[in-house]
């Protein structure tokens, strides 16, 4: 596979979100990783077995534990599990190519209404242009505070070459989308710079943010899931 750098942090911004209905997405994951200074950093990826989890390579840390069955993020819910990982799969060592991991949870997920894994695909799709999928995540809204309950928002399948034209880097295991909606966007839909969303189609997950244009402007480049599948299926069936 043709590898893909991975630019700095504020170039992975989405804007214009919505707080998602609390609990319509039991496939989320918030990954709480500490660094070798003992500061935190949430960022957040997909449940797809009960015992593993997949989402970006630049989430990492010494220790890592995962958050499940969450809506407000701050604040311990019920329906909230917390299990330690065991062990991280990076498709790649380098962290700047294929972003991409799977981390291994040291105990099971409980299944239930709150907590479920989302499907990963049979084989290779390619979306079609125009297709509306929705993305969510936690992250800094436009106060500058991070959002302490879910947010989601539209994107839409853009036609590839419209990636290729504006970056060098984009290539076919990438997908290239934008906001469907209005540039200016009506005043029920709040904004925010989520640098972590997930994106699915069809409730089925299809991408994971990578990277933008250093203004924060569309359209955004996300990791196309499809283009890892045997890997994904081999680290599971191997590792599971």
């Amino acid at each position: 596979m043709q590898a893909c750098q991975l630019p700095s942090e504020a170039h992975r911004k989405i804007r214009w979100g919505r707080e998602a209905r609390p609990h319509s997405r039991p496939h989320m994951v918030s990954v709480l990783s500490y660094n070798d200074i003992g500061g935190g950093s949430k960022c957040e990826r997909f449940l797809v077995q009960d015992n593993f989890v997949l989402g970006a390579v630049h989430c990492n840390g010494r220790k890592i534990s995962v958050i499940l069955g969450a809506h407000k993020i701050r604040k311990m819910e019920n329906s909230q599990q917390v299990i330690p990982v065991l062990k991280s799969f990076p498709h790649n060592d380098n962290s700047k190519v294929n972003d991409i991991r799977l981390l291994k949870l040291q105990n099971k997920a409980q299944l239930n209404w709150a907590v479920k894994t989302i499907t990963l695909l049979q084989s290779q799709d390619w979306l079609r242009p125009g297709q509306v999928c929705s993305v969510a995540g936690y992250g800094k809204q436009a106060s500058g505070k991070k959002a302490n309950t879910l947010q989601e928002m539209d994107l839409e399948v853009q036609n590839e070459q419209k990636c290729k034209d504006l970056f060098k880097n984009y290539n076919s295991i990438q997908l290239c989308v934008r906001n469907p909606n209005n540039k200016k966007a009506t005043t029920s839909v709040r904004r925010q710079g989520d640098s972590r969303g997930r994106l699915v189609c069809n409730n089925m997950a299809q991408g994971i943010v990578s990277f933008g244009k250093r203004n924060g402007k569309p359209p955004h480049i996300f990791t196309r899931i499809s283009s890892f599948l045997p890997w994904i299926k081999s680290t599971i069936l191997r590792e599971g």
